[in-house]
């Protein structure tokens, strides 16, 4: 199955806290805190995509945004990519446009990460992927 690339943002605080939605996903009927994301528009760069989704859902605008890293989450079954990128950083400027992606936005301290996939509350691919590899950049 063919599928537009997907861009998602990990926007980290100076007190190294990352700003996570709470979801829920209709096909697997779950809760999980996941990562703002969202297909690349045409026209648009993965960057410009990345930026817009996270302004969208969250109502927070990010500074320069730096790869992470590409996942292929479900390979055997399409050629999605999921672009992740992080920036460090990020200024309200209002409430989300998009408030129905999510019951709630926190800062969620990285520390906290592995504990939280450990328990089943992050779970989807993509973010747990990010996640981790941030958590073992930054808090060591």
């Amino acid at each position: 199955m063919r599928l537009r690339p997907v861009a998602l943002t990990a926007a980290v605080n100076a007190d190294d806290e990352v700003l996570l939605l709470w979801r829920h996903r209709f096909i697997t009927d779950s809760w999980g805190w996941e990562l703002p994301a969202g297909v690349v528009d045409d026209g648009e760069t993965i960057e410009q995509a990345a930026a817009r989704e996270l302004l969208e859902e969250t109502g927070w605008r990010i500074g320069p945004l730096h790869p992470l890293l590409t996942v292929e989450p479900s390979n055997g079954l399409t050629d999605a990519r999921h672009h992740v990128f992080w920036a460090e950083g990020a200024e309200y400027v209002g409430h989300p446009q998009d408030d129905f992606e999510s019951e709630r936005r926190e800062w969620v301290p990285l520390a906290r990460v592995p504990e939280m996939v450990e328990k089943g509350e992050i779970r989807s691919a993509n973010a747990v992927a990010a996640l981790l590899l941030l958590h073992k950049r930054r808090c060591r």
